[in-house]
């Protein structure tokens, strides 16, 4: 491989946390101790949150209940990536990120192992 690819990192974020801020943060956390290893790689990783949260605070309660921000700017992300890191978890919108992968062709990883270096 010659090429770096944009590799979406998928798991869980509210996923099982109960709305606790403390979890929310841990879970991130966790997405984000993927990112170093895909760079390292000689990819561009990326996380929706990444891209998610500064909309969701820019948008008044009204536009932030009309639709879920956070899969609706995966949906939109994932127009762009070239694969996608499924962390283990529970995670429905990780778990619809994948669909949207094979949908489209692209290839779905398990784990940094998978991940062929540039």
């Amino acid at each position: 491989m010659n090429t770096p690819l944009l590799i979406l990192i998928a798991g869980p974020y509210r996923s099982g946390t109960g709305g606790d801020p403390d979890l929310i943060a841990r879970n991130l956390t966790r997405l984000e101790e993927a990112a170093a290893p895909i760079h390292r790689l000689g990819h561009v990783p990326m996380i929706g949150e990444w891209a998610a949260l500064p909309i969701l605070r820019g948008l008044d309660e009204r536009e932030a209940e009309e639709g879920d921000v956070m899969y609706e700017t995966a949906r939109r992300l994932l127009q762009h990536c070239d694969a996608v890191l499924r962390l283990p978890g529970e995670s429905a919108g990780a778990d619809k990120d994948v669909e949207i992968a094979r949908e489209r062709g692209l290839p779905v990883y398990r784990s940094l192992d998978e991940i062929p270096a540039v």
